[in-house]
């Protein structure tokens, strides 16, 4: 019974991995990391939309912010698509390593408040917990 709760919990990774794989290849990026962004992001829902406080919006599996949409004049059926959506989260995660090489926490935590990066925090604590958990389950 718990291993097919587990599996159930999974199932959406699963339809999605190729993508977070190719990504991760593609972006030399941890695919287990981007796995992880989405499980916090959006609990790998691909259509989810989120508003802001700064009145920005967030869109997607990766919760891709409407600046990066509108940066890259991107159409919303695009953003929506899960395997695109995760390879614009893979290239924005890659943007925030190149910015702080000296901390893959600092980039994950730009990731998720771009410049206002301060490296700890909430979200990279769930971010950290959801990738040890992931890593775990596949290293079984």
């Amino acid at each position: 019974m718990v291993l097919f709760l587990l599996l159930l919990l999974t199932v959406p990774t699963f339809a999605f991995y190729h993508c977070f794989y190719e990504a991760g290849r593609r972006y030399g990026v941890d695919p287990y990391l981007l796995v992880a962004i989405a499980k916090v992001e959006s609990n790998f829902n691909p259509r989810a939309v989120n508003t802001n406080k700064n009145g920005t919006r967030d869109y997607g599996i990766m919760q891709i912010n409407s600046y990066w949409v509108e940066r890259y004049k991107l159409p919303l059926e695009w953003v929506f698509e899960p395997c695109y959506n995760i390879h614009m989260g893979a290239m924005v995660l890659k943007r925030c390593m190149y910015a702080y090489p000296q901390s893959l926490a600092l980039a994950v935590d730009c990731y998720n408040k771009g410049a206002k990066a301060k490296g700890h925090g909430a979200y990279v604590e769930k971010v950290y917990k959801s990738y040890r958990k992931i890593k775990s389950y596949v290293e079984r």
